[in-house]
């Protein structure tokens, strides 16, 4: 099954939602995340063994926070409905290509019943970088609505929610398609849709000091991995 030409990828629409610049620079030079990020990735597979893992080997393991912070999520993590799906769900690294763009959903949650009566089923996006405070950053935010919307479009029912996964620290949190998260989407998707040449460079320099991009950019701040989930 190939793509739609006209659909785009949902890694483009993350890269935009931080910095447009950033997204033009990836194009350019057809980057990659790393390999380390397959690793950190692999810890979504592992809750129910890592939940009660001693601290040699989550040492061993490329986590955020230490062995008893993580055990503590981990516990927490497992106190939600869905923990039982989230650690066997019923599909996991799927392609879908919805009617604007195309991606990888890392894992599909479904509920069990009849397939009227049954509750949508619930995509995540496993992030290898650091969770906000409180809810998701806005480039995980719009992927995770890009997400939604391809799986609604496969399946042909509405998607109200999607799940960001941060393995690296055993937290998950839920981005609803709400109207200020489906605008954060649209948007985004217009900004990607519209470049033409080189974007505008962006006024916030707190981006910039993450970014592998500064030096080519040529702003005069410093370095954007961490909001994008990379960090």
């Amino acid at each position: 099954m190939s793509s739609p030409p006209e659909t785009i990828p949902i890694s483009h629409l993350a890269r935009a939602a931080y910095c447009p610049r950033q997204l033009y620079y990836a194009r350019r030079d057809d980057d990659h995340a790393p390999p380390e990020v397959d690793a950190v990735r692999e810890l979504a597979s592992e809750y129910d063994a890592l939940r009660t893992a001693a601290d040699r080997r989550l040492q061993e393991r490329p986590l955020a926070v230490s062995p008893a912070t993580y055990r503590s999520n981990l516990a927490a993590l497992a106190e939600r409905d869905d923990y039982g799906r989230l650690v066997d769900p019923a599909l996991r690294n799927v392609v879908l290509y919805g009617r604007d763009c195309h991606g990888v959903a890392h894992k599909v949650l479904e509920s069990a019943g009849d397939d009227e009566d049954a509750p949508p089923p619930t995509p995540t996006v496993v992030s290898p970088g650091d969770p906000p405070p409180r809810g998701v950053w806005e480039p995980q935010r719009v992927r995770a609505v890009a997400i939604a919307k391809a799986l609604a479009w496969e399946r042909g029912r509405a998607i109200p929610r999607a799940l960001v996964e941060y393995p690296s620290h055993g937290v998950v949190r839920t981005v609803r398609l709400t109207t200020r998260n489906k605008s954060a989407y649209r948007r985004t998707l217009w900004t990607v849709r519209s470049m033409q040449g080189v974007p505008s460079r962006i006024r916030d320099e707190a981006k910039c000091e993450a970014c592998d991009y500064r030096t080519a950019c040529g702003t005069k701040t410093r370095s954007l991995k961490t909001m994008l989930g990379l960090g």
